[in-house]
């Protein structure tokens, strides 16, 4: 024991780094290879925000907030990816705002990778449209919640709302079933359940998908103001593997499109390396230990 607690002392760093490359390249490698990705067991708030959205009926308005930019993308795009994914399966009118700068050229994106290139049959302006950014935080929520043509009074492209079939009937944010929103910081998913939710009076329900900082300050929320959760790269793998599940490919054969996957591919190294430190600090109190111990005995 005591040969090896001088070999861990003595350790050069350089092994570490070598380790943490090796524990990171070969799930990706792997991954790469093969096409398989880990297995996932969606926890109840990721199920949550699956069921919500599959309870809705084909033609049924959702306003679906795009609140971050291309910083957040490796936690957040994802599951913007796979929330626009079930939302066209399901033929739900999708409505895109963006109270961030970056959020309109993010939606395009992700119009473009999944409604554009799966599902086009979709029609601009009746199956869904992109009302783009608009600037004022808060205050755009409180207008949203009495006029909502006021806050988004045109289309990206110019088309004033009264002419846009996907907006028939809405009147004011409540008029939306469920919100789904994006949330990377301010103003996010916390200022949608304080100015929006909370003031609807139940008449709209809320998911969303956050970055993992934001996931702790939002689980108070949650089953009551906020019906279901994405935390962090994790909460996109699970509900990938539930879109995923439900809209497979007919063909068994047939795989499943790379882009519907990212999430649960990234979990493979994420998984590798977690792993390998909690390895590391278990060594590492081991020699701290056994060091203060042969101390103690020694001085006794």
């Amino acid at each position: 024991m005591s040969k090896f607690i001088t070999i861990l002392e003595g350790l050069d760093r350089r092994w570490i780094f070598l380790a943490m490359a090796i524990s990171v390249a070969g799930p990706i490698l792997y991954i790469g290879i093969t096409g398989k990705t880990l297995p996932e067991t969606p926890t109840p708030t990721a199920r949550a925000v699956y069921k919500e959205i599959e309870a809705l009926s084909p033609g049924t308005p959702v306003l679906i907030s795009f609140d971050f930019d291309p910083a957040s993308g490796g936690e957040l795009t994802p599951m913007a990816t796979s929330l626009v994914h079930q939302c066209a399966a399901r033929g739900l009118r999708m409505v895109f705002i963006a109270l961030w700068p970056l959020g309109p050229q993010l939606i395009d994106e992700t119009i473009k990778r999944v409604i554009l290139a799966d599902y086009p049959n979709l029609k601009e302006g009746v199956d869904y449209v992109n009302l783009g950014f608009q600037s004022g935080n808060e205050s755009v929520m409180k207008v949203m919640l009495t006029d909502f043509a006021k806050a988004f009074p045109i289309t990206k492209n110019g088309v004033a709302v009264g002419d846009v079939v996907a907006l028939k009937g809405i009147q004011r944010v409540d008029n939306f079933p469920l919100l789904i929103t994006i949330s990377a910081g301010y103003p996010g998913a916390k200022e949608w359940i304080q100015y929006v939710i909370s003031s609807s009076g139940g008449k709209i329900k809320m998911v969303t998908g956050c970055t993992g900082v934001q996931t702790p300050g939002l689980y108070p929320y949650y089953p009551v103001q906020l019906n279901g959760l994405l935390g962090a790269i994790k909460g996109a793998a699970e509900y990938e593997s539930l879109v995923n599940s439900s809209l497979a490919p007919k063909d068994s054969s047939a795989a499943i499109p790379a882009k519907y996957l990212e999430a649960q591919r990234r979990m493979g190294p994420q998984l590798g390396a977690h792993l390998l430190m909690i390895a590391l600090i278990i060594l590492g109190n081991i020699a701290f230990f056994a060091q203060r111990n042969s101390k103690v005995r020694a001085t006794s």
